[in-house]
């Protein structure tokens, strides 16, 4: 009966999610591969990534962003996507680059979707988070959304927090906070590793598998001839933060991420035993929340 009523909250969660305002993938985005594959509808309210035997599809904000809140609606292949990864991320270039992803696993029919989350920062990453989700994200359209201000990167999946890495530069921790990023996202062949260990291959037979994108909504911190260019409001008058800025964690939003979390993570960085016999990383070392 709790997981039921929780799950009600979270749908009524999304409901709200799905009101955010829209970009315009015509105005706002731009293939970066794919020859075609890719393909901006709806008058550039949405965006289709294909893959085939030949190749996936990808593309990239024109914006680069230091720090903001990224939204977008997507409804991953249907069917059997084993083998198929869909990705949607923030990323800066270089070996020291810093990244925020999401990435969606796709499995065989009847098997759902794993989740994947990652942090990089100065090229560091191997911070993942699996989860499984708690409804069909092949049926309708869900809204993924990265919150990055400069103390946190809060993970949400129809407004519902999953994730939160906090800023613990103070202990020796890298966090993402001084290289713009695009945003990314791509749809493409990995079935060397992404269904089951790479157990189970893509069926080509089901190509051309297709992903789609809508709602694309970037609150951010737009970086332009190397000047931050932030929407009006971020900051107020007295310089006090306002908006995603400053945004942490509610004591509710807390606990309903932690509800996600054990109900639906399956795997944690933090309690892997070999990363536990290799050495924890610092910040797992750190309590989740202080109060």
């Amino acid at each position: 009966m709790k997981t039921a009523v929780a799950l009600g909250v979270l749908a009524a969660m999304a409901c709200l999610a799905a009101v955010a305002q829209a970009g315009n993938f015509l105005q706002d985005a731009e293939m970066t591969w794919g020859d075609g594959r890719g393909k901006v509808v709806d008058g550039g309210r949405g965006l289709d990534l294909t893959l085939d035997r030949t190749s996936g599809s990808g593309f990239q904000s024109k914006a680069e962003y230091l720090f903001g809140k990224i939204d977008m609606q997507i409804k991953l292949v249907p069917g059997n996507s084993a083998g198929t990864v869909t990705t949607f991320y923030l990323s800066s270039q270089g070996s020291a680059h810093d990244e925020i992803d999401f990435e969606f696993l796709g499995n065989v029919t009847g098997e759902p979707y794993t989740l994947h989350t990652n942090v990089f920062a100065k090229g560091e990453g191997k911070r993942e988070q699996q989860f499984r989700l708690w409804f069909d994200p092949t049926k309708a359209f869900h809204t993924y959304s990265i919150v990055w201000n400069p103390q946190h990167v809060i993970f949400a999946v129809d407004g519902t927090p999953i994730r939160d890495f906090k800023n613990h530069e103070a202990r020796g921790v890298s966090f993402p906070k001084n290289q713009p990023m695009r945003l990314y996202a791509s749809l493409w062949n990995a079935d060397d590793w992404a269904t089951q260990g790479g157990r189970v291959k893509t069926d080509w037979s089901h190509a051309p598998f297709v992903a789609s994108f809508r709602g694309f909504s970037a609150d951010a911190c737009v970086m332009s001839g190397g000047a931050q260019r932030c929407p009006a409001g971020t900051m107020d008058a007295s310089g006090t933060a306002s908006s995603w800025w400053n945004q942490e964690l509610s004591d509710m939003s807390y606990r309903r991420m932690r509800w996600v979390q054990r109900k639906f993570m399956i795997y944690n960085y933090c309690t892997d035993p070999k990363r536990i016999a290799e050495g924890l990383p610092a910040e797992c070392k750190i309590r989740l929340r202080s109060k």
